[in-house]
Order: C-alpha cells, then structure tokens, then sequence
C-alpha cells in the first residue's frame, strides 16, 4: 500500500513542481517580479560588507551630530557654525536612510555604544573636553577633531566601495568620500 501511494505521489509531485516553474509564456521572455519577489531580492542584494557599513557608519555619523550640534552655543566663527549645520543637516538622513537598510536586510540594528576601534571615533575623554570648550578653543578642537573623524568616515566609506555590494549603501560611500573629503579641506583651510 505504502508502495503504490509512493508510485503515486511522486509524479504528481514532480508534476506539480513543473507546473510551478512554468511561466506559461512560450515566446521566451521571463515573467516580470511580483512585489514580494522584488523586496526578496532587495533584501538579498546586499552582503557582510554593507551591513557592516551601516552598523558602524550610523554611531559613527551620530558622534559627527552629537558633535555639530555644540557648536551653535560654543563656537565663535560664523564658518565654524555653518560647517557643523552642514554637517547636521546631511549626515542625521544618512543615518534614517541606513537604519531602514537595516531593517530591509534583515539584519540587527546599529550597535549603540562606541566602538573605539572604529576609525575617526572620538573618545568619551574627547568629547568631554570638546564640550568643556567655548569660542577659539572650541573652533580649534572641533576643526582637528572632525578632521579626524571625516577622515576615518572616508576610511570606512572606501572599504564600502571596495567590497560592498548594495548599491545603495555604494553610492552613499562614494557621497561620504566626496562630501566629507571636501570638507576636510575646508577644514584645514579654517585652521591656517
């Protein structure tokens, strides 16, 4: 009995497969994704890379702001303050923009605490000293200090765009190498 329902099901079951595979269009063109197909495969075009990028670029961009936002209190130079709003106001949609990333992959959110290991990252004994700062002193201490920062942004942008694979998350490391390596001269200019 087991035997003949084997003998039965099998073929069926191939048959059913088959089926499945067939587009029912014989002129040879391929059917067009459905939208649950299109988000799998959004989901799937990424790698380790761009989710690395993502997870560390975000505490990383969120120090940049934590640090930008001093500045309108603290910094004497009109430059100084219209660098950080520049700042600000690109990097905190960077950060939405790779968290939706995140949570499109599948994968676990930014980590929240600081990774001194990361390139650029200011210490919490930094930030401290920035903060304790205010008019030349902070202008000074913020320029090197974002010099620093964009510089390792730039670092971690380019490792992206050698082994990432999400365009997406390669086109906004190039944006950061371009965006932030411009910058990083505006801020050398500044010190002189």
């Amino acid at each position: 009995m087991k035997r003949a329902i084997a003998l039965v099901a099998v073929p069926a079951l191939a048959f059913a497969l088959a089926a499945c595979g067939d587009s029912g269009d014989k002129g040879g063109s391929k059917p067009s994704a459905s939208p649950s197909m299109s988000m799998s495969a959004a989901q799937a075009s990424h790698n380790e890379q761009d989710v690395m990028f993502a997870q560390m670029m975000i505490p990383h961009h969120r120090q940049a702001v934590e640090m930008a936002g001093l500045a309108p209190s603290r910094a004497s130079s009109a430059q100084v303050k219209t660098l950080a709003a520049g700042i600000e106001k690109a990097q905190a949609p960077e950060i939405e923009k790779m968290t939706g990333w995140l949570k499109a992959w599948g994968a676990p959110a930014a980590m929240t605490g600081m990774h001194h290991d990361m390139p650029g990252i200011m210490s919490d004994k930094d930030m401290t000293a920035l903060k304790a700062l205010k008019g030349a002193a902070f202008d000074k201490a913020f320029l090197r200090m974002m010099i620093e920062h964009h510089r390792g942004a730039v670092t971690m942008a380019r490792a992206e765009d050698r082994s990432g694979q999400n365009a997406d998350a390669k086109a906004l490391a190039a944006s950061i190498v371009r965006t932030q390596s411009a910058e990083i001269a505006t801020m050398r200019d500044l010190l002189k």
